[in-house]
């Protein structure tokens, strides 16, 4: 009888398992069963090594193209477009050889900025929950097509980059939180990373994060190199992947179009196997963007070290593969070459590579992860089984969704809209609110008097557009998808009126102009005639978008003046920002009572916006940035070195030694807090947990929102060691009643204070006394208290990972495979990573090494008449079939597995 299947071919990647019920195993020749291929009681992972084994080395190539891997009519594999778009609702739909084109009509949330605005991961995992429902909804057959291009979570490092609209925040910790939690709710898994057992196994739809790595500047991104050393790479650039990699098991990485250090990432060995697979346990499939394995050669004209040339087509092809990059996204920027076209001869030209000698069974193991993902969510398995299939099919009531107006935005459903103009209230970060001239309280929220005269005036060219401005990736909204849009002008109009039915609310252009150039006289002119004026600024795609930088944080055209102009003759004028990142402000920030900030805020913007401005939400966003004062005090975009020198004030709240406008984490509300009493242990093992708790106190009249932050500072260290001045280490996002306290508790893994130290290659905590600061941001300190940290890293193995190979492999250049000779011994080349990073076992060619003293390894096979263990240690292909081998190592410090998958024809 057969055991219970194992998923993956690395631990650490808990994506789904189909379990077993007993049934037999089907041999290569067992003609009762169906094909392994075809049966849910094998694991995703033997599944797919049964149909890859199946296929030739062409229709192999053909596989491995992102627009669009065709259909395998002979076995029943329909063709998939991995290609789709999902960051803040699902926009594209790959349908063709071409870039996919934007969905349409389909629910639009908050950009990624202004979801990293509302520090609220409970809230991100809804909307990917909602997002992951409708894309079952509008993808072919609601089986195929879903693995989308997001979430970005390259960290928005410099407020010029021109996709800063799609980065979370600037901080590692709080990107991972967030973006980690879109991951589980996109994949349909619960907070934790687990899939629920009403799941039956399948994933929903599969993430990819994006873009690995370093990749924060669109003048050179296709041909730059984004250089520093191993530490900032380590603590800073990749942080937030090994993180969410480590929570969440995202189901694809995007490698990025740069070089790190002079190497493409689509070709970096270090980037993707080592660091990702090896060290973090990342077990899913890397795709290239658009088109970076093209790049290697026609933006980066590469020449390996020792290569006696740049690479061609061929020879891209193979250093890409070998490195770990499985699918080439083949639109873009590309020529006529891809994987489908280049792999077969690229093979038989014998490519030396960095790795070994390009071969077949490189294209195997590749394939086996893109045909994982696939079946993992459920695309060929009996639509029963299925439960995101039955439930998608029940929501649209028997309809087929077609991608034009014809659809009627049916997926926008009521739910669906609540929820963006939820995730849109709590984006909206409230920068100021002073009282207007001769008023004792902040000019917010606005008091509407239930009868009477009230007039409210409504200008800028973004307040009442004929259709919203979304952000990057966005769908395309038809007529009936603009019907279902409330922007600024209108949501205020509604929520003014639903108060006061006789008060007059109108709407002033502010500035005209293509490029808003010029401030409308009338428009200024009338601003005293009101009881208040909201001015709604904005930036769009015409400043700031993929392939293009801002080279100024201004205001676009006139709208700074506007602002300015309109203040001065109305003292009761409110600034509502919505932007790609920071913006200068200095012109007229002295002039107005409120600001508010956000980024693109989804299609419910505008009832989202009225509600704050109206007191019905108390404003609870907080900046996911640093606003610096001037862009002059940060350094060029294209360097990538976050630590300030004697020419740099270095970036981010953790080293930036400058003045800011308003620090990372800032944000008011309507009602007044305080943190008290911090308690914290006083002494922790550098393995243990740091646990702190704190009172939260609301002191005013309403009931409010607030985000208590903790930050950990190394005050024992000298300058010389570079550390920063204060790491987000634990944060939350609580609501309290009026005069009332609540304890909130923060706590987090010592191991987090780790550095990188590259001297040893691993990371290490600093022994010392740590301060940890509980405030409402990075620039506040509301309560603090000591910590003292002992110890060093426990040993203990943390993700085991295998490159199975079989006897004379090594003498032909063969790193790995997915099939082997019948009576063969399996050599699994292990790698093992410890807690503190550092690896050993088989790395990649000439970086091998022993294993820890002491570390023993047992072996155990799921089939034995396929693959037997002989003494606990040969492994040795005995019949035909699939299995699977989990191979665990022991040590003192405890233990850890990885399962790889073995074919036998």
């Amino acid at each position: 009888m057969r055991r219970r299947p194992l998923a993956l071919i690395a631990t650490g990647a808990a994506l789904c398992a189909v379990v077993a019920t007993g049934m037999p195993a089907a041999s290569a020749d067992d003609s009762t069963s169906p094909p392994i291929y075809l049966n849910p009681h094998y694991s995703p992972v033997e599944r797919a090594a049964d149909l890859v084994g199946r296929l030739t080395l062409a229709e192999k190539a053909q596989q491995m193209n992102s627009n669009i891997a065709p259909a395998i009519p002979r076995l029943g594999v329909a063709s998939w477009g991995w290609w789709n778009e999902a960051s803040h609702g699902v926009a594209a739909i790959t349908n063709s050889t071409s870039n996919p084109p934007p969905a349409t009509n389909t629910t639009s949330y908050p950009v990624d900025l202004a979801m990293g605005s509302t520090w609220n991961p409970d809230l991100v995992h809804k909307v990917a929950s909602a997002i992951g429902d409708e894309a079952r909804e509008v993808m072919p057959n609601n089986t195929e097509n879903l693995d989308f291009y997001s979430p970005t979570v390259n960290l928005g490092r410099d407020p010029r980059w021109g996709r800063n609209d799609e980065t979370w925040s600037e901080d590692p910790t709080l990107t991972a939180d967030l973006a980690g939690q879109y991951v589980n709710g996109l994949q349909g898994q619960d907070e934790n990373g687990k899939p629920p057992k009403s799941a039956n196994g399948y994933l929903k739809a599969v993430a990819t994060l994006k873009h690995f790595a370093a990749n924060n500047s669109e003048f050179n991104r296709r041909t730059g190199t984004s250089d520093m050393d191993q530490r900032t790479l380590r603590e800073y650039y990749t942080a937030q992947f090994r993180n969410i990699i480590q929570s969440s098991s995202p189901g694809s990485i995007m490698s990025s179009y740069n070089r790190v250090n002079g190497v493409p990432a689509a070709a970096s060995v270090q980037l993707m196997d080592t660091l990702a697979r090896q060290t973090w346990g990342f077990g899913g499939y890397f795709t290239s963007d658009c088109d970076a394995v093209y790049e290697i050669q026609g933006g980066h004209h590469w020449q390996p070290p020792g290569a006696s040339a740049p690479l061609d087509q061929y020879g891209r092809t193979a250093y890409a593969i070998t490195a770990g990059e499985d699918l080439d996204c083949n639109g873009g920027y590309h020529d006529a070459s891809n994987y489908g076209n280049t792999v077969p001869d690229a093979v038989a030209k014998h490519i030396t590579t960095q790795t070994g000698v390009f071969n077949e069974n490189d294209v195997d193991v590749s394939l086996v992860r893109l045909f994982s993902a696939r079946i993992q969510t459920g695309e060929f398995d009996q639509e029963g089984r299925v439960p995101w299939v039955r439930d998608a099919r029940a929501r649209l009531g028997g309809t087929t969704w077609v991608n034009s107006d014809a659809n009627k935005a049916v997926t926008q459903t009521p739910e669906r809209i609540a929820l963006a103009q939820q995730a849109a209230e709590q984006s909206l970060v409230l920068l100021k609110n002073s009282p207007a001239a001769g008023a004792k309280d902040g000019l917010l929220p606005l008091k509407v008097p239930a009868k009477g005269s009230y007039k409210v005036a409504v200008m800028g060219a973004y307040a009442n557009p004929s259709a919203l401005f979304l952000g990057g990736y966005a769908t395309y909204e038809g007529p009936s998808g603009v019907a279902k849009q409330v922007n600024p002008y209108q949501g205020i109009k509604a929520a003014v009126q639903k108060i006061n039915p006789n008060a007059t609310v109108d709407y002033y252009p502010g500035v005209t102009g293509s490029a808003q150039d010029t401030v409308d006289a009338a428009s200024v002119a009338a601003a005293d005639q009101y009881d208040v004026v909201i001015v709604v600024a904005g930036t769009n795609s015409g400043n700031s978008r993929e392939d293009v930088d801002r080279t100024t944080l201004a205001l676009p055209g006139a709208q700074a003046s506007l602002i300015s102009q309109v203040a001065a003759r109305n003292p009761r004028t409110i600034a509502y920002m919505e932007t790609v990142g920071q913006v200068d402000t200095g012109s007229f920030q002295s002039q107005v009572p409120a600001m508010l900030w956000s980024s693109y805020n989804g299609q419910e913007q505008g009832a989202a916006l009225a509600d704050v401005l109206l007191g019905d939400t108390d404003p609870s966003g907080r900046l996911p940035f640093t606003w610096y004062k001037d862009q002059s005090q940060i350094p060029a975009i294209g360097d990538y070195g976050i630590r300030p020198t004697s020419t740099s004030h270095g970036r981010t709240y953790m080293y930036f030694n400058g003045d800011v406008t308003y620090p990372f984490g800032y944000g008011l509300s309507y009602t007044r807090f305080s943190y008290s009493n911090l308690h914290v242990e006083k002494k922790v093992d550098a393995n243990g947990t740091v646990h702190a708790t704190v009172k939260v106190t609301n002191h005013g009249d309403t009931r409010g929102t607030t985000v208590p932050q903790l930050y950990v500072s190394t005050p024992f260290e000298p300058a010389a060691k570079e550390r920063p001045a204060q790491r987000l280490e634990a944060f939350d996002k609580v609501s309290v009643d009026p005069h009332r306290s609540t304890t909130v508790h923060l706590t987090f893994p010592a191991s987090k204070l780790a550095f990188f130290d590259e001297a040893s290659n691993r990371y290490v905590v600093d022994p010392g006394t740590y301060q940890l600061r509980v405030g409402a941001s990075s620039g506040d300190v509301a309560a603090k208290a000591d910590v003292r940290v002992d110890g060093t890293l426990r040993p203990s193995p943390s993700v085991v990972t295998a490159k199975p190979a079989q006897a004379g492999d090594a003498a032909q250049g063969i790193v790995q495979r997915v099939t082997f000779d019948k009576g063969a011994v399996i050599d699994p080349q292990l790698t093992v990573s410890m807690k503190d990073e550092s690896v050993y076992g088989y790395v990649t060619k000439g970086q091998s090494t022993p294993l820890p003293a002491g570390m023993r390894v047992s072996y155990r096979s799921d089939d034995p008449r396929v693959v037997k263990v002989e003494g606990d240690r040969v492994i040795r292909t005995v019949g035909s079939g699939v299995a699977s081998v989990t191979a665990t190592v022991h040590s003192d410090e405890g233990t850890a597995s990885t399962t790889f998958v073995v074919r036998v024809p």
